[in-house]
């Protein structure tokens, strides 16, 4: 059943330590549960809110626009995962939460692992979507072509490999509103930002926190996602104890847009456990 999100939360930003001002948006509901989502490359917190209407009206909700995107300052880089991790602990300092379920996908799951690695005291528990904890030694080349493509032919050169990697051909025919809400979002990035952004991704290793978390942790992907394949997710699941994997039949990579319902359920389940 989907729950209305209630209108209570506006978006406003938090000044981090830096200098750079982090837009968010705290929706409250209860507090019978809180949870802290963190969205994909070049989207912005309302990739969120098909999830979050999904969520109930019993939990406080974190969205929020990552440093270099959206509604949030873009400052030059370089970035990295361990920064953005940190912009995150600000935010939870800024509407005085002590933990969370921190969940994130694709680049949002990168920036968990990262806050679940650096503090892990924060963390109620931990939901990987559509997300690895290392793209692969060749990581660092393949982003950089990406992000230089990005900046030199321009964002929309890279609309045709994004859409299809998002979520699949019959979802795209059904909600073409929504795919185009996530297109003007992605061309709206800042592509200097874009550029640092994908650096950050290539040279991310979390791999040696893995073992010592000890919170519950749920990893989802899709069965058809080619961005960070079912077996990015196998290895997580193989290097985080107790860790729980569940692999979505006939979803790509960005599942909170195309299955939100399931995603909501499943960082419900992740949220009693760490209750």
């Amino acid at each position: 059943m989907t729950h209305p999100l209630p209108q209570t939360g506006d978006w406003t930003t938090a000044r981090m330590r830096d200098g750079a001002r982090i837009a968010y948006r705290l929706t409250k509901g209860g507090e019978r549960h809180r949870f802290a989502l963190v969205h994909s490359l070049a989207m912005d917190g309302t990739f969120w809110d098909r999830t979050a209407a999904q969520l109930g009206d019993d939990a406080d909700i974190l969205v929020y626009d990552c440093r270099g995107h959206g509604r949030s300052d873009k400052p030059a880089g370089p970035y990295t995962v361990g920064q953005f991790a940190d912009d995150l602990a600000e935010l939870f300092a800024a509407v005085g939460w002590d933990k969370a379920v921190v969940a994130g996908a694709s680049m949002g799951g990168c920036v968990s692992l990262a806050f679940a690695a650096s503090h892990p005291d924060r963390v109620a528990g931990l939901g990987l979507i559509d997300t690895t904890a290392w793209y692969g030694a060749a990581a660092p080349q393949q982003w950089e072509e990406r992000a230089q493509k990005g900046l030199q032919e321009g964002l929309a050169a890279l609309i045709p490999f994004q859409v299809s990697r998002w979520v699949t051909e019959g979802f795209r025919e059904a909600n073409p509103g929504l795919i185009d809400a996530a297109i003007a979002t992605f061309l709206a990035n800042d592509p200097a930002a874009y550029v640092e952004t994908c650096r950050m991704l290539g040279a991310a290793d979390l791999r040696a926190a893995l073992p010592g978390f000890a919170f519950p942790t749920r990893i989802l992907v899709g069965e058809e996602d080619y961005a960070t394949p079912v077996a990015m997710a196998e290895a997580m699941r193989d290097a985080i104890p107790g860790s729980r994997l569940r692999i979505l039949p006939g979803a790509r990579h960005l599942t909170p847009l195309e299955r939100p319902e399931v995603i909501a359920g499943e960082l419900r389940e992740l949220a009693d456990a760490s209750a």
